[in-house]
């Protein structure tokens, strides 16, 4: 059974795997030191590129916070809370749990990265309240979902290339996504983990003895709202007709902008999530007793992200990341190209875990390969989304918001994301070389 097989790497990873901000320093670390060793910079260049960097994901941060934040606070209104225990009532036991919030997962990530991030983590959170399941592995299920974002319908790479006047337009021109999202071989690749990734989580359920379960009292929140009205500020604070003028006029906009032609992207995710929150509250009071308990999970998307805005610009700057994909992209063929392409982003991401950033780095290397090798391009441009996908998986930059939501540490899930990890990447290899 591969609950057996997911055991030995579960307490491998709990045992050693330190706090994502640790994880962070440390990688910190190695870059300076391969950029060093392998680059031939000096170390007042490398640390020069690090500093100016820091905060080059600022904007970034900001929208995962409120990925965070604003999710919180929808999830907290009474009607989303109903919605959830409904939905979670369809699980009777707790293997049906871990299936059900791997399909949910899976789905909202195609459709948007951070609405399947959010999602994914609340919904994980209803079901334990229900059902007496592993607590760690109904998280991992919850967050497994993520590997097929990149090949969804807000994947950075594929929209990019399918932008008029994007960066690499000389090269390639404009490729549709009817080539690359809706290609074949990527709707049946997406296909397969639907079909696959449920039930990998549902065999490495661990036994009874072994597994860690979360009393539903715990994951309830205790606190509650003062809606003391002695004060003229407090008829404001307690205003349904403030809230709901503001919250509508937010739907009405949003509204508008998909009537325009706009698209879904995280700005409007978080602001979906905003006016509803605001709506479904009813009141600014209880909107921000909901935030406060919301912001107590983002302590670690505020100190990590700028560790990892400098780790890239090091990568980029210093030609790291340029050189590992050359030299991984070197050993390929036009038939094993996009497997390659794949492997390299898989590991680039560890370093660069931006998906419009890491086709930034990676779309000079192998483009010119992909037209020399006469690859195809759209297929090795896919092979690129999905590698950034696929180390997601055990890459704590991504997993900060799901484990705030859900309260728990990175290392209570990343020995389940390995054996996903492996499993997830020879799947996507064989349908990328031969499908």
């Amino acid at each position: 059974m591969l609950n057996r097989v997911a055991t030995p790497f579960v307490k491998l990873v709990e045992r050693y795997l330190p706090d994502p901000y640790i994880f962070v320093l440390l990688l910190t670390l190695v870059v300076f030191s391969a950029a060093m060793l392998i680059e031939g910079q000096s170390l007042t260049v490398v640390v020069e590129q690090w500093g100016s960097g820091l905060w080059g994901l600022l904007s970034f941060s900001m929208q995962m916070l409120l990925v965070l934040v604003t999710g919180y606070m929808l999830a907290s209104t009474p009607l989303v809370k109903k919605c959830l225990e409904s939905l979670a009532a369809l699980a009777n036991s707790a293997g049906k749990a871990i299936i059900l919030v791997t399909l949910v997962s899976l789905m909202a990530s195609w459709l948007n990265w951070g609405f399947g991030l959010v999602v994914g983590a609340l919904f994980a959170k209803a079901l334990a309240k229900r059902i007496e399941v592993d607590y760690r592995l109904l998280v991992a299920s919850a967050y497994s979902g993520f590997v097929v974002w990149h090949g969804g319908l807000a994947g950075s790479v594929p929209l990019t290339i399918a932008t008029p006047g994007h960066f690499s337009v000389d090269q390639i021109g404009v490729i549709d996504t009817s080539e690359t999202i809706f290609a074949t071989f990527n709707l049946i690749l997406v296909a397969i983990l639907f079909i696959v990734m449920p039930l990998v989580n549902r065999l490495m359920m661990p036994k009874p003895e072994d597994s860690v379960i979360v009393p539903a009292e715990m994951l309830e929140d205790k606190h509650t709202v003062d809606e003391a009205n002695t004060r003229p500020a407090d008829r404001l604070e307690n205003s349904i007709i403030l809230a709901q003028l503001i919250g509508f006029a937010g739907m009405g906009y949003l509204l508008m902008y998909f009537i325009g032609g706009g698209t879904l992207n995280l700005n409007v995710v978080n602001g979906s999530f905003l006016f509803l929150a605001i709506i479904l509250h009813k009141t600014p009071r209880r909107l921000l007793f909901s935030l406060h308990q919301a912001v107590k999970g983002g302590a670690g998307i505020v100190i990590q992200f700028p560790f990892y805005a400098g780790i890239m610009a090091v990568m980029v700057q210093s030609g790291l990341a340029q050189s590992l994909s050359e030299w991984l992209i070197g050993l390929a063929t036009a038939e094993s190209l996009p497997v390659w392409s794949f492997i390299s982003a898989g590991i680039v991401n560890i370093f660069v875990p931006s998906g419009g950033g890491q086709w930034a780095v990676q779309a000079p290397v192998v483009l010119p390969a992909a037209l020399e090798l006469g690859a195809d391009v759209n297929r090795v441009a896919m092979g690129v989304a999905w590698g950034d996908a696929w180390t997601n998986l055990i890459q704590p930059f991504w997993a900060l918001p799901v484990l705030a939501i859900a309260g728990l540490k990175a290392k209570d899930i990343m020995g389940f994301c390995l054996v996903q990890l492996i499993l997830t990447g020879v799947i996507i290899g064989l349908v990328l070389r031969f499908v």
